[in-house]
């Protein structure tokens, strides 16, 4: 068998993807049985057809098809993902590449159906999106009967507030969260959410420190120590003066089993004198348990004359099984406040 047969003998069979050629012009020359298989188009009724028929009204008046002809003529290949025809109107997730034969400008159209993948894609943002807004309500909802409760036991309103304050910092964290699809959170972009609101001209804040990957039950625990740490520095540390400063910095490690560690230092300076509390608040304590759960996690406070210092060890979990370890390895990053360029 030579290799033009046995070319054909694999389009022929490779019934999982559309293989299909073309004339710049878009008449359509050659049609495999995968293309038949997917689109619905026999090869008698696709021969002589032009390819904007597998294209979308709209797409067809944007001239989608056209500039994806010219893009594979101009620079060998062009690339696309989109929602296409088949001969019942129904649509297909086209996911392909058209390229350039070199031959006359004849073109070929390799494309596979990903309506199944489309479709559960679309279906788990559907629910992501439900969660996110029951989730949200759920808070809302939550934060309006204890305030009420509150009220109504004559709790103090700085107690009150602070519980408010709590419930908002599970928001942000929740926040960031949202905006990656709930695959986890990047450190970094979690310590800005809770910060964000002590920004001001110059910066009081610096942060530092590789690329970082939180499983989202982590997420959650090291957003509600910011948000202690940070409540803390503005009533009573340094960002409660306009010279203060606040350094996070952070560093990750792997051991001999691959299991990810991350160090965390919180770093005050610049603020009032410190010395140790006489007794230990709730802010403290959830500082402190906050990830004494997990085997070889801690959170430490350090009473240094000139600011309070928290060091945070913590065994990472992996994103998506949840089981401690993964890679995840990120570079340094430059010293950075929370608006600045440079990411983490």
């Amino acid at each position: 068998m030579d290799d033009i047969a046995l070319a054909k003998l694999i389009v022929e069979n490779v019934r999982s993807y559309g293989i299909i050629a073309f004339r710049r012009d878009g008449v359509i020359t050659a049609w495999a049985a995968g293309a038949e298989a997917i689109t619905g188009f026999s090869r008698d009724e696709a021969l002589g057809m032009s390819v904007t028929a597998l294209f979308t009204e709209a797409d067809r008046a944007a001239g989608m098809s056209e500039a994806e002809i010219e893009t594979a003529l101009q620079v060998g290949r062009a690339e696309d993902s989109r929602w296409h025809l088949r001969r019942d109107g129904s649509l297909f997730w086209g996911n392909g590449v058209t390229i350039d034969l070199g031959r006359d400008g004849l073109l070929a159209k390799i494309f596979r159906d990903e309506t199944p993948a489309k479709k559960a894609e679309e279906q788990r943002v559907l629910l992501l999106n439900e969660l996110n807004h029951r989730v949200k309500n759920t808070l809302a909802t939550v934060q309006s009967v204890a305030d009420q409760v509150l009220r109504g036991a004559g709790v103090a309103r700085e107690i009150r507030q602070s519980l408010t304050e709590r419930l908002i910092a599970l928001s942000r964290a929740h926040n960031v969260l949202v905006q990656e699809n709930w695959a986890g959170a990047d450190l970094r972009s979690l310590v800005c959410e809770v910060l964000g609101a002590y920004e001001r001209q110059p910066s009081p804040l610096t942060l530092m420190g590789p690329t970082v990957r939180l499983h989202p039950s982590q997420a959650v625990s090291v957003s509600l120590v910011c948000h202690e740490l940070a409540t803390n520095a503005a009533k009573h540390g340094a960002l409660s003066r306009q010279e203060g400063r606040v350094e996070v910095e952070w560093n990750l490690a792997h051991d001999g089993e691959g299991r990810r560690f991350l160090t965390l230092l919180w770093r005050e300076r610049g603020g009032p004198a410190v010395s140790p509390p006489d007794r230990e608040g709730f802010g403290t304590k959830l500082i402190r348990r906050a990830f004494a759960d997990q085997k070889g996690g801690s959170a430490r406070l350090v009473f240094e004359p000139d600011g309070l210092q928290c060091i945070v060890v913590l065994p990472l979990r992996d994103e998506t099984s949840g089981e401690f370890g993964g890679d995840g390895v990120g570079g340094p990053a430059a010293p950075a406040p929370c608006d600045g360029a440079a990411s983490a």
